[in-house]
C-alpha cells in the first residue's frame, strides 16, 4: 500500500512513518522543506520525503495520486479546524478524479474530550462543547458524515524517543533550565502511551483498513498516575533536586487549558479490534532512560 503521511518530521510522525515502512509499505512523508535534516532523516527509516506545505493544498495535492491511504498527524495552529477540512475537501476531489477511495486515518486526542466529569472515558462518551479544543470533535463528525474511507485515532498524552512536542520533553527542558512549573489541577491524572506503542496502531489499522472504516479508537496505556507525580519524576530524572512551581493552566496557554482535568481512557475495543497492546508499561518505569533518549536527540549546542 502506498500511504501519504501529514505531518511525517514531527515527533508521532516520524515514529508512525518509520513503522509502517518497516511494515512493507510504501510511505510518503510530506515535508515543507525536503533538504531540512527532518525530512532527510525520514530517508534513513525508508520513508520518501516529499515536498508540499500543509497550509497550501496546491502543493501536496498531486501527492496524492497513487495514494492508497493519508495519515493525518498534524495540528495546524494557524487554521486548526480550516486546514482539515481542506484535507476532507481535496481527499474527496481526489476520489472524484480518479475514482480511488482513499482511507484516511484522522488523528485528534483525548484533550478534545474536555470536562465530562467521568471517571474513565472511551470512544462513545461524547465530548465537552466548551473544551478549548473541542472543535476536533466537530471535525470527527464532519469527517463521518463526508462519505470518506476513514479511521479516528485519539492517543493518550505520548512519551518516549526525542520528546520533542511531548509534555515530558518540556518537563525535561525545565528541569535542566532550573525552572519547572505544573499548570493547574495538581490532581488531575492523565492516560498517557508511548509513542512506539501508538505507531504500532497505525500499522494495525492499515493492515486492514476496511475493517475498520469508520470507526474510533482510543489508544493509551493502563497508567492512572497524577500528572503531577509523573513531572516530578521527569525533573528528578533530569537532574533537578529543587521544588516544582505551581501555576495556573491559564498561565501555560491553551493546550495547558484544554488539559486541565481528569483525561483517563481505557483502549479496550482497540485491544479487542486490533489485538492492540501496549509493550511499554508507564513513563516512570524508567524515567532516566526516557531523559537520556529526549537528550540525545536535542540539537547540539
Amino acid at each position: 500500500m502506498q500511504i501519504l503521511v501529514i505531518g511525517a518530521t514531527g515527533y508521532a510522525g516520524r515514529r508512525v512513518s518509520a513503522a509502517l515502512a518497516r511494515a512493507g509499505h510504501t510511505v510518503l512523508g510530506l515535508a515543507r522543506d525536503t533538504s531540512a535534516p527532518e525530512a532527510r532523516a525520514l530517508t534513513a527509516d525508508e520513508v520518501t520525503a516529499v515536498e508540499g506545505d500543509f497550509s497550501k493544498p496546491e502543493t501536496w495535492r498531486d501527492h496524492l495520486d497513487g495514494t492508497d491511504a493519508v495519515v493525518h498527524l498534524l495540528l495546524d495552529m494557524t487554521n486548526p479546524v480550516g486546514g482539515d477540512q481542506s484535507l476532507f475537501a481535496e481527499l474527496l476531489a481526489a476520489q472524484e478524479r480518479d475514482g480511488r477511495r482513499r482511507h484516511l486515518v484522522f488523528t485528534t486526542g483525548i484533550s478534545s474530550y474536555g470536562r465530562t466529569g467521568l471517571p474513565l472515558m472511551d470512544e462513545n462518551t461524547p465530548g465537552d462543547p466548551g473544551s478549548p479544543i473541542g472543535f476536533r470533535f466537530a471535525l470527527e463528525k464532519e469527517l463521518a458524515a463526508s462519505g470518506l474511507a476513514h479511521t479516528v485515532v485519539r492517543p493518550g498524552f505520548m512519551y518516549g524517543g526525542p520528546a520533542s512536542t511531548s509534555m515530558t520533553g518540556q518537563w525535561f527542558a525545565a528541569a535542566e533550565a532550573g525552572s519547572p512549573v505544573f499548570y493547574g489541577d495538581t490532581a488531575k491524572r492523565w492516560s498517557w502511551v508511548h509513542v512506539d506503542d501508538l505507531a504500532d496502531a497505525y500499522v494495525r489499522i492499515l493492515d486492514n483498513p476496511a475493517a475498520v472504516d469508520g470507526e474510533t479508537f482510543v489508544i493509551a496505556d493502563d497508567q492512572r498516575l497524577a500528572a503531577l507525580d509523573m513531572q516530578r519524576s521527569a525533573v528528578r530524572a533530569a537532574g533537578h533536586t529543587g521544588e516544582i512551581a505551581l501555576e495556573s493552566a491559564e498561565a501555560g496557554g491553551m493546550m495547558h487549558m484544554a488539559a486541565d482535568q481528569d483525561e483517563l481512557v481505557t483502549s479496550a475495543k482497540a485491544r479487542r479490534l486490533l489485538g492492540w497492546t501496549p509493550r511499554h508499561t508507564s513513563f516512570t518505569d524508567d524515567p532516566a532512560r526516557h531523559y537520556r533518549a529526549w537528550k540525545a536527540a536535542r540539537p547540539a549546542a
